[in-house]
Formats: structure tokens, C-alpha cells, sequence
């Protein structure tokens, strides 16, 4: 499927200060089923991994620069495809997997409930290929640092968080119909909740 969004800029200029981000950041599970905009899923995407134009650094460190990791999206509507260097989703299916994800995440009913999951996959060839077995601590890394971005940014925008770690690897790599190159290692579940 050749579908491609294009997302709006992400906003560089925020109204609240990273202190209080940080102080008021908590996982939470109460999911509202209301939507995000692509404005709001764009600038966690963002977040997540994005690179400026014209540059190849990226919102997260990497060892090396290597960027092992790559970014799907599982809305409500469809599963995305995160292209950092043209901020834009790709469209990968047009279906709602969120029930699927929750299974495969033995059974957190929250994921399924939220309209936004964020997974990170990772190629950890890029970055063993460099560093040897060394890289594969340097990938799990990088991940947890670009799912710390993605709960501030969250918390920033008035929305909850949650990162998740519990998953069967094989169910949620078959029910995004990743390549065998690419490993899942974390996700982030993001929507608005219940306060």
C-alpha cells in the first residue's frame, strides 16, 4: 500500500515548562476512546524519533547514530509506518488492531481502549554491526529513551501515558506483519483519560 500522511510541523514552543512536565509524568491505564488529532499524533511521533530537515540526528540519542529502531503507529483506524526523514505515516493497513495488540500484550484491556499505541521495533544490526553484542544493551537504550520522550510529550499535551514491556514477541511482530528483521521491544500507550 503506497497511502502516505503527511503531518503537520510539530509544534516547537510549548506551554508549560519540562520541570513540570517531568513532576506531573505517571503511567496511567483509564483510557477515554476519544480520538487524537494528526496534529496530536504527529507530535508524538515526533517525540518518538523525529529529525529535523536537512540534519540526520534524530529527538533521541542513538550509540553511533546508528537508529536501530523504527516506529509503527496502531490507531483506532490503522497501523502506520513512522518515516522520520519526511515526517510522514505511512499507511500499512486499514484496520483496527487494538484488540490484537491487547492480546498480545497479554491481555492489558487499556491498549485497546486508548487510540494511540506507539511500538518500537528495532533492526539490531545496525547498531551490533558497529559495536558487536555491546550494541544490544545500546538498542534497549535507545528505546527507553525514546519512550520517556513520547510520556513527556504526552504529559505536555494533557494526555496520558503508559509504556509497556509485556508483550509476546511473536504476536505482536505476526499481528503487525513486521519483517524478520525487526524485532518489537517496547510500546507506549497514549490517549486522553479519566482524571
Amino acid at each position: 500500500m503506497d497511502k502516505i500522511i503527511e503531518l503537520p510541523q510539530p509544534n516547537m514552543d510549548g506551554s508549560i515548562s519540562l520541570e513540570k512536565v517531568i513532576a506531573g509524568r505517571r503511567s496511567r491505564r483509564n483510557f477515554l476512546r476519544e480520538t487524537l488529532t494528526l496534529e496530536q499524533i504527529g507530535q508524538l511521533v515526533w517525540a518518538a524519533q523525529g529529525q529535523d530537515t536537512g540534519s540526520r540526528y534524530r529527538t533521541t540519542p542513538s550509540a553511533g547514530a546508528t537508529y536501530p529502531l523504527e516506529v509503527f503507529v496502531v490507531t483506532s483506524d490503522d497501523l502506520f509506518h513512522y518515516l522520520p526523514q519526511k515526517h510522514i505515516l505511512e499507511v500499512l493497513v486499514e484496520k483496527d488492531l487494538r484488540s490484537g495488540l491487547a492480546g498480545a500484550a497479554w491481555g492489558q484491556e487499556f491498549i485497546e481502549a486508548a487510540p494511540l499505541t506507539i511500538v518500537f521495533t528495532a533492526q539490531f544490526s545496525r547498531t551490533t554491526g558497529r559495536y558487536g553484542q555491546r550494541g544490544i544493551r545500546y538498542v534497549y537504550m535507545e528505546a527507553g529513551h525514546a519512550a520517556q520522550n513520547v510520556g513527556l510529550q504526552a504529559e505536555a499535551m494533557g494526555l496520558g501515558s503508559v509504556a509497556v514491556g509485556a508483550f509476546d514477541d511473536t504476536s505482536v511482530s505476526r499481528l503487525l506483519s513486521l519483517p524478520d528483521y525487526l524485532e518489537p521491544v517496547y510500546m507506549v500507550v497514549v490517549g486522553h483519560y479519566s482524571k
